[in-house]
């Protein structure tokens, strides 16, 4: 049985999906390493992925949000004292714009673009009337040593691409009962449609009640080969306890703040538990929520 002082990764997952995926990924499965701190309510899967010692957590069933993720992070820390790089991954809401070509499936990465933080809480600040969005507060960074291995990352898949698919592939090979659920959906699934277009209040899914009249729909062109699909995005990732589901308040972020990607359990992370935020694009925070 290993101590847990060996424990280098914390992973934090905001819901069971995520958590059942987080685990596919691991190299191999650890037994529980004792003691953990009896105020500790978290439950762990703990193992290996290359030479890293990771742990990995999910929130509370029903619980989400900014407060729920720092008691994870808070107790995970105090069972594992020397978690040195923290991973915050899971769904989120794309912002896509003229700037970023983003998609279904794509994947957004907290960096910094412009020093001021890689995590924006756009719900603690101050909303002025015709004004923009006044940020009130600043949260930390991730540490250094894990932003330079971002810089390297990010050049290396700039000049050689990714092999994601390959890897996501592989894993639903080895474990086939994840084949239905976890797969990539079909293309002809993803559908942006235009920020002034709402869903109807209590209708049905998007594909019965939305459909595909093309004056509803944002005209966007196949990725070539020469793309990578998915596609990794680097750059400020929104977070706040309420769920984005307003376009329009999405396009202001957008043009306001540079904004890729909308969650909700970062800020509650970064001031206390510094880690780097990874998201993949499950739909586009507005009222269109696509389930597959």
């Amino acid at each position: 049985m290993s101590d847990p002082k060996q424990y280098t990764v914390g992973w934090i997952c905001a819901i069971s999906t995520e958590y059942t995926a987080a685990k596919a990924f691991l190299d191999e499965t650890h037994l529980m390493p004792e003691p953990l701190s009896p105020a500790d309510n978290n439950a762990y899967t703990v193992g290996m992925i290359g030479k890293h010692k990771v742990v990995i957590a999910v929130l509370p069933d029903g619980e989400y949000g900014t407060t729920s993720a720092a008691s994870v992070a808070r107790d995970m820390l105090h069972s594992f004292p020397n978690i040195k790089i923290g991973l915050m991954v899971g769904i989120g809401g794309g912002a896509p714009s003229p700037k970023h070509d983003i998609r279904l499936g794509d994947i957004v990465v907290s960096a910094s673009r412009d020093g001021r933080g890689s995590v924006f809480q756009y719900d603690f600040g101050k909303a002025i009337q015709h004004q923009s969005f006044q940020q009130t507060g600043v949260l930390n960074q991730p540490p250094t040593s894990l932003r330079t291995a971002l810089s390297a990352l990010e050049s290396d898949y700039e000049s050689d691409g990714h092999r994601l698919e390959e890897s996501i592939n592989s894993i639903l090979e080895q474990k086939p009962r994840l084949r239905k659920k976890y797969r990539r959906p079909e293309a002809s699934s993803d559908k942006l449609y235009r920020s002034e277009f709402v869903h109807p209040v209590n209708e049905a899914s998007c594909a019965v009640s939305c459909g595909d009249t093309r004056s509803h729909l944002v005209s966007r062109q196949e990725r070539t080969d020469d793309e990578d699909n998915p596609a990794i995005h680097y750059g400020l990732i929104a977070s706040s306890n309420q769920l984005m589901k307003d376009a329009l308040i999405r396009d202001r972020l957008v043009v306001e703040k540079d904004v890729l990607c909308f969650e909700m359990e970062a800020a509650g992370l970064m001031n206390h538990f510094p880690c780097l935020v990874i998201r993949g694009i499950c739909d586009y925070a507005d009222s269109h929520k696509n389930k597959e």
